[in-house]
């Protein structure tokens, strides 16, 4: 049945191969499900509901990805995007959460009209190959950073914005060695590489005390009262209508990009791009992530999206949907287990995010060098994603770049409709930010 269901013997992929990637997506991802409520914590909403609301936005994301669009990509709720909806929604413009709840409702609704009209699908396909090759290593190269960053190789400095982190330290070390692990056990062609690396740095760490070993095995979940439902649409049609048009363009165009900067880069990692750089059935994918911005807005908690760590699962044999199933039946199951999800540290799945985004970052190599006009907008993609920390943007300045240049050069023709609506819609928001 899961056979047939999910097309193993077409991918060349087996159930067991399949769960295995999922576990090691969960993994790499579980660090989102105590984030998310730290950040959407300081908007004032309740930190154990919004642990339950971003299981179930997870889970929910997930499913509907494996079942529907039969892809190895996994969901929840968005890194940036939590932050964007706490400081600059929140914070920034002085909206209540339950308001900006509701925002991330409207525009889901949204990504699921522009999904089944097949307008979001049109524009991604639109995107010229280098662009797309370059999206996929500037995710790498972005996945790179927060990889670092969790190690405790790269850390904040005033002067410098970043600089490199404590060496000797245990986490550090031991960051360092599940990465030759991974790199080696993978060299060697052993199954589960990843997720033996990620769970070789846990038990060491919680065998030299930089780790809590968990306190118990299971525990009934938090109450989810106070987010689920709780999203104030009377209060989000009371703004004022450049309020409205302005809460809602962010949330869309952000998730947006951010959606087709992953798909595409995972399907490129997944070896799922067709010929001309194009992921098949790729608007089953988008309504798989737009719907699950509405259940997660439903849930309480901010827009759920594709996640790049998906990866892990992929670089682990992930190749149906039913890697994504099993990361979402883990997401259910964390909702029980939140104990022993929280005794895998982040220095433990760092390495197999730097792992990942070496193997991601090779889509470089693909880019025409011996074109200027292709491969400069390309890497200016995929510069600015880490050093803005946002993938989104690294794909609005390479797309306005790729514009100009192919202006300043006389080639018009290079230029699709799609790609000059985006540029200057990006250019716009860029202005109005």
């Amino acid at each position: 049945m899961l056979n047939k269901m999910f097309q193993l013997d077409t991918n060349q992929t087996t159930v067991r191969t399949e769960v295995f990637a999922g576990l090691t997506t969960f993994l790499t991802m579980a660090y989102i499900i105590f984030i998310n409520p730290d950040i959407l914590s300081l908007a004032g909403m309740d930190k154990n509901a919004v642990f339950v609301a971003t299981c179930l936005a997870a889970a929910f994301g997930s499913l509907v990805m494996g079942f529907y669009a039969n892809y190895p990509i996994a969901l929840a709720p968005g890194m940036g995007l939590n932050a964007f909806f706490t400081f600059g929604v929140v914070k920034g413009m002085g909206v209540s959460w339950e308001i900006a709840l509701a925002a991330v409702l409207i525009s889901g609704i949204l990504f699921v009209i522009l999904s089944v009209l097949p307008v979001r699908e049109w524009i991604i396909n639109s995107i010229p190959k280098s662009q797309k090759l370059a999206i996929a290593a500037g995710i790498g190269l972005f996945l790179g950073f927060i990889g670092l960053k969790s190690a405790g190789l790269v850390v904040d400095h005033p002067a410098t914005l970043v600089q490199m982190g404590d060496l000797v330290s245990l986490k550090v070390l031991l960051a360092v060695l599940g990465f030759i692990v991974i790199v080696a056990l993978d060299y060697k062609k052993i199954p589960g590489a990843i997720i033996i690396g990620i769970l070789l740095v846990a038990v060491v760490g919680m065998m030299t005390g930089l780790a809590k070993p968990p306190t118990a095995i299971v525990s009934m979940p938090p109450d989810p009262s106070p987010t689920f439902l709780a999203l104030d649409l009377a209060g989000f049609f009371k703004l004022a209508g450049v309020t409205m048009l302005i809460l809602v363009f962010s949330f869309l165009l952000v998730d947006m990009f951010d959606t087709a900067g992953t798909l595409i880069g995972l399907g490129h990692q997944a070896k799922l791009l067709d010929k001309d750089g194009n992921l098949p059935n790729i608007g089953k994918a988008l309504v798989a992530d737009s719907s699950a911005t509405v259940a997660g807005a439903a849930f309480g908690t901010s827009s759920t999206t594709s996640y790049i760590e998906s990866a892990s699962g992929i670089r682990a044999g992930g190749r149906t949907g039913l890697t994504a199933v099993a990361a979402a039946c883990f997401f259910l199951l964390a909702l029980f287990f939140a104990p022993v999800a929280t005794s895998v540290p982040g220095f433990a799945t760092a390495p197999a995010i730097v792992f990942v985004a070496c193997m991601m970052a090779r889509g470089l190599a693909e880019i025409d060098w011996d074109d200027v006009t292709e491969f400069v907008p390309g890497v200016i993609t995929a510069l600015t994603m880490p050093l803005t920390f946002s993938i989104a943007t690294g794909i609005g300045l390479g797309f306005i770049s790729y514009v100009a240049i192919k202006l300043a050069c006389g080639r018009l023709a290079d230029i699709s409709a799609a790609m000059w609506l985006v540029s200057i819609t990006f250019l716009i928001y860029f202005i109005a930010v």
